[in-house]
């Protein structure tokens, strides 16, 4: 890979991960407030996806449900170009043909470039998370905790140390290795199945298929370690120095006790509904742009 080459990937992931970002934000929130939902008493009544769009949008009118949305293109920035050019050039490295290159091999190089992508991104995610649920806090009556992205890492830095900034980084990397398995090597699989078999060429159709499957793959593979992500990182230190759990275990452990295993595929729908347009728009746009930009097919 050319330097010019790997720069010119970077930016058409980047920006291919900005729109499809934009596009499916209002449902990744509905689904990180849903994932909250039940942790505390006050919050027992059952919660539906379409009742706290509903409640965000008559709280905060339309633009409540971008709350969150400049940490998560700045996330997208760092995380989207790592592990997918990441992906590529592992694939290249390990396989010189893709087309006998295992579904397994794959799965272990997508998870593997999803796991140093998420290191390096995962201050952003925190922030965006913090600020997600921020939104929560205001419908309940309480003064935001944070007024922008900056101001957010700022205070976390402040209250929970540089350290602060990698809170919830297990659950995040275990999320991230089953994510990147799911979508990486099913999308890359499945377009190449969906050629080999002429189903279609590689074309718009193709992209299509292939992210659909890679979608449904990644949030069933992912849902629980997604959870456990959203609750290790909402939780900010008390002033007693108490937290609600102790460490991702512990909070696998405790969610499961108090609300049963199904709550590990809590906000599994909206996680769909937003990780399968995610996986349309990014793919088909992503594709489109190396065409423009004279690269080959992923």
């Amino acid at each position: 890979v050319g330097v010019d080459s790997a720069q010119t990937k970077v930016l058409v992931t980047s920006f291919s991960a900005m729109v499809a970002e934009t596009t499916t934000f209002p449902v990744d929130l509905i689904k990180t407030r849903l994932q909250l939902h039940g942790e505390s008493l006050s919050s027992s009544s059952p919660a539906s996806a379409f009742r706290v769009g509903l409640g965000i949008v008559r709280e905060q009118g339309v633009v409540g449900l971008y709350s969150g949305l400049s940490p998560a293109i700045i996330r997208h920035l760092f995380y989207t170009p790592i592990r997918i050019v990441g992906y590529e050039h592992l694939r290249s490295v390990v396989s010189a043909d893709n087309g006998s290159f295992s579904v397994v091999g794959k799965a272990v190089v997508g998870g593997a470039s999803g796991v140093v992508a998420q290191i390096i991104a995962s201050p952003a995610d925190l922030v965006k998370v913090r600020m997600q649920a921020d939104g929560q806090r205001m419908n309940q009556g309480h003064q935001p905790r944070y007024s922008g992205p900056f101001d957010a890492l700022n205070k976390i830095v402040r209250a929970e140390g540089f350290r602060g900034l990698w809170k919830g980084v297990f659950p995040n990397i275990q999320r991230a290795f089953l994510v990147n398995m799911g979508e990486l090597a099913c999308y890359d699989h499945a377009k190449q199945f969906v050629i080999r078999s002429r189903i279609a060429d590689d074309n718009v159709y193709a992209h299509t298929l292939a992210s659909i499957i890679s979608g449904l793959a990644a949030t069933s593979l992912s849902c629980p370690a997604d959870v456990v992500k959203t609750r290790m990182m909402n939780q900010a230190a008390k002033k007693e120095g108490k937290v609600l759990y102790n460490s991702s275990y512990d909070c696998l452990v405790k969610t499961v006790k108090v609300e049963g295993t199904r709550a590990l595929w809590k906000g599994f729908f909206p996680t769909w509904a937003r990780l399968g347009p995610w996986q349309f728009v990014f793919w088909v746009s992503y594709e489109k742009f190396r065409k423009f930009a004279g690269l080959s097919s992923f």
